[in-house]
C-alpha cells in the first residue's frame, strides 16, 4: 500500500482540533511513509514562545498591546530560535539548547494561542514557505502546525483532524498525569483554546481541506490509517 501511494515527494498538512491527536498521528504516517520527515511546525512557534517567556521581556505588554502586533520571525532572529531535523523529526533549538517537547507542550500551552491571535506571522510564514521548499526536494514531508494552507497553499494534502470534547480531553488527560487538574479544569482549557484558536481563523476549511473524524479510533494507528485511506483515493 505504501509504494502505491508515494510515487514523488509530497506534502500533507496536518490540522486540527486541540486535543484530536495530530502528533501521534504523524508519527504514525512518518512509520508507514517512505522516506518522509515531520515539520513540527506548533513546535517551532512554541519555542519562539518559550524563548519570549524566558527572555525577560514582559509578556503581558505584548499580549496586550494590539497596536503592534509582535513580528514572530523578528523574535525567532533575536532570540536564536532555530529547527533541525534529528530522527527523522524537527527539533527546537534556543540559544545552541535543544528544548524538549514537553517543556513547550506544558510551558507555552495558553500563552501560545493567546500571542498567535494577533501577532504578525508575515515573515514567518514566508519562512515557513521557503523551509517546506527545501526540504521537499528530498523528503515527503508531514506537517503538522497551524494556519497551514495560508503558508503553503500548493500542499497536497490537507487534513483537518476532528473530535468530540469528551474524547479529546481523555487523550489529554495522561499528559497530565504529575499536575493537580481535574478532568472539568481540562476540559474548560481546551474549549478556551478552542475559542482562541477560532477566533485567529486557524479552524478554518478550505475547498481542499479534508475533514477526518478520529472519535471512534482506538488509537493513532487507527487514525493514521484512515488518513492514508484518505490519500490512496
Amino acid at each position: 500500500m505504501e509504494n502505491n501511494i508515494i510515487e514523488n515527494n509530497i506534502t500533507i498538512g496536518i490540522e486540527g482540533l486541540v486535543g484530536a491527536g495530530k502528533t501521534s498521528i504523524c508519527r504514525e504516517l512518518l512509520d508507514k511513509i517512505p522516506n518522509s520527515i515531520i515539520l513540527h511546525g506548533g513546535n517551532l512557534y512554541r519555542g519562539i514562545v518559550f524563548a519570549l517567556m524566558n527572555s525577560g521581556i514582559d509578556m503581558s505588554k505584548i499580549m496586550n498591546n494590539s497596536d503592534k502586533p509582535i513580528d514572530i520571525k523578528q523574535m525567532m532572529d533575536i532570540l536564536k530560535v532555530e529547527l533541525k531535523i534529528e530522527n527523522r523529526e524537527s527539533v527546537v533549538y534556543v540559544d545552541g539548547k535543544e528544548i524538549n517537547e514537553e517543556s513547550l507542550q506544558s510551558d507555552t500551552t495558553m500563552a501560545v494561542s493567546k500571542i498567535a491571535k494577533d501577532a504578525d506571522n508575515t515573515k514567518f510564514y514566508i519562512f515557513g514557505r521557503k523551509l517546506i521548499d527545501a526540504y521537499k526536494k528530498q523528503y515527503n514531508l508531514i506537517i503538522s502546525g497551524r494556519d497551514l494552507m495560508k503558508i503553503y497553499p500548493e500542499l497536497d494534502y490537507h487534513f483537518f483532524v476532528t473530535a468530540d470534547i469528551d474524547t479529546r480531553v481523555d487523550r489529554k488527560m495522561h499528559q497530565y498525569e504529575d499536575e493537580t487538574i481535574t478532568r472539568e479544569e481540562l476540559k474548560k482549557h481546551i474549549e478556551e483554546r478552542d475559542m482562541l484558536q477560532e477566533q485567529a481563523g486557524f479552524y478554518k476549511r478550505y475547498s481542499k481541506t479534508i475533514d477526518v473524524d478520529v472519535t471512534e479510533c482506538k488509537n493513532a494507528e487507527e487514525s493514521a490509517m484512515k488518513i492514508l485511506e484518505k490519500i490512496a483515493q
